[in-house]
């Protein structure tokens, strides 16, 4: 875990014993954003095709995933496209009359503006 993904944590657990939902939910998926771009693919080899349940896997740790390391460099490119995208859904929301949740996309995309 780098330092700033470390830093989100942190903050997400702040943000949870203050109840601050904006907060909170911004940085839920922000960190699950990362944590997906830390899964690598999955091998259909290691797939079991016999026996009670066909395509389950089959041993100890099989079930474990190994995962991707990323640098600081790519969680910071990661947090800017979901500032991006919150910031696209806002114009998309105004454009539609939603003016409330506009506002409220900007002020996430706010908030990820502190962790580039």
């Amino acid at each position: 875990m780098t330092g700033l993904q470390a830093r989100l944590r942190a903050d997400l657990l702040n943000a949870r014993k203050a109840r601050d939902t904006t907060a909170t939910t911004v940085l839920r998926s922000t960190l699950s954003a990362i944590a997906n771009a830390e899964a690598l693919p999955v091998t259909e080899t290691a797939l079991a095709t016999d026996g009670p349940i066909a395509g389950a896997a089959i041993g100890v740790g099989a079930t474990e995933a190994s995962r991707r390391d990323l640098s600081d460099e790519d969680i910071r490119s990661i947090i800017a496209a979901e500032q991006a995208e919150r910031r696209a859904a806002a114009s998309d929301m105004e454009a539609h009359g939603a003016g409330d949740r506009a506002e409220q996309l900007r002020a996430e995309a706010e908030l990820l503006a502190t962790y580039l």
